[in-house]
């Protein structure tokens, strides 16, 4: 049975970053996944859940000189982070456990993704990312037009070679395009937008999710994927939700999904067997409505792991 569909090993790591984001408030998006019960709402399903604390603010962090990343607000801090985060995560795969990396701003898949990616790459695995986010998160030190790292993510995954010298030495495959699934996008910068085109990334919109409807362009995207060759990573960004759903994340957008659209998301990657990681970042406690949000986002992840209103055997078990 699918690694996701089967009871599991769930690895909670809180990464309690807020310095690739423009406001301050992330570092607190642990503690409140915490608090809404995210651990006993994943054992509830009949996992086994291990939390692994949070992880320490690096020491060492690397210098940079000025050039094309001279645009990237906090390079320094970001870049140590990233390769704890990446390091950490890499140690968190070789274990056998599902991670979930308990955000934090939206750079620490960075360190996540490109854990994944070269976890994937060593094991013989396709890995594919569904970037559940009402932004492309695609600038480039170039092109952003405030220098927070936490939307130039999918650039440096992609392999934006400005992007490079984040992390270092830690060599990993870029994602190819045909491998990142943009879904749920409602705000793209004018220069993401050609270099989206010019890089052939799929990105689906909420004009897209309008027309066609949430499910079907979903199982377009988990439609063909094996389950036993291809390790997808779900990586959950607050506002991907509506705003009037989800208040607590810095970066809000109109016309978000709903509740029961995210619900459906996330059981048909239940269903689908193919989740194997996942982030959950941007949550801000500090502009959240009594913990609205991170009680939100606990109950998605429970339906990510297996809860439903009534019984409904995987097509893929």
């Amino acid at each position: 049975m699918p690694a996701s569909a089967a009871k599991s090993t769930i690895a909670l790591i809180g990464v309690p970053l807020e310095l690739g984001a423009g406001a301050a408030g992330t570092v607190m998006g642990p503690a409140a996944l915490r608090t809404a019960g995210l651990r006993a709402a994943i054992a509830g399903l009949g996992h086994h859940v291990v939390d692994e604390g949070d992880m320490d603010v690096p020491h060492a962090v690397p210098e940079f000189a000025p050039g094309e990343l001279a645009n990237c607000r906090n390079l320094s801090d970001v870049a140590a982070w990233t390769g704890e985060i990446h390091d950490r995560a890499l140690s968190l795969l070789a274990s056998g456990a599902l991670p979930i990396f308990m955000g934090g701003d939206h750079s620490i898949a960075m360190g996540t993704i490109s854990a994944v990616s070269r976890f994937c790459a060593e094991a013989g695995r396709r890995l594919v990312v569904l970037w559940l986010d009402a932004h492309a998160d695609f600038n480039t030190p170039a092109t952003s037009p405030s220098g927070n790292m936490h939307g130039m993510s999918v650039a440096f995954l992609c392999g934006e070679p400005s992007l490079t010298p984040v992390l270092g030495e830690r060599a990993f495959p870029a994602l190819a395009a045909g491998d990142i699934h943009l879904f749920g996008v409602r705000s793209v910068d004018a220069e993401e937008r050609r270099t989206l085109v010019e890089r052939g990334v799929d990105c689906v919109d909420m004009r897209m999710i309008d027309e066609f409807g949430m499910s079907a362009l979903l199982r377009g995207i988990l439609d063909g994927l094996d389950p036993e060759t291809t390790h997808l990573h779900v990586s959950f960004d607050v506002d991907f939700l509506d705003p009037e759903l989800a208040p607590g994340t810095g970066t809000t957008v109109p016309g978000g999904a709903t509740y029961r659209e995210a619900h459906l998301v996330m059981e048909m990657l239940h269903d689908s067997g193919l989740v194997r990681s996942l982030d959950i970042v941007e949550l801000n406690p500090f502009l959240d409505d009594r913990g609205k949000s991170a009680r939100v986002a606990v109950d998605l992840v429970g339906s990510l792991f297996g809860r439903s209103i009534v019984h409904r055997p995987s097509p893929r078990a």
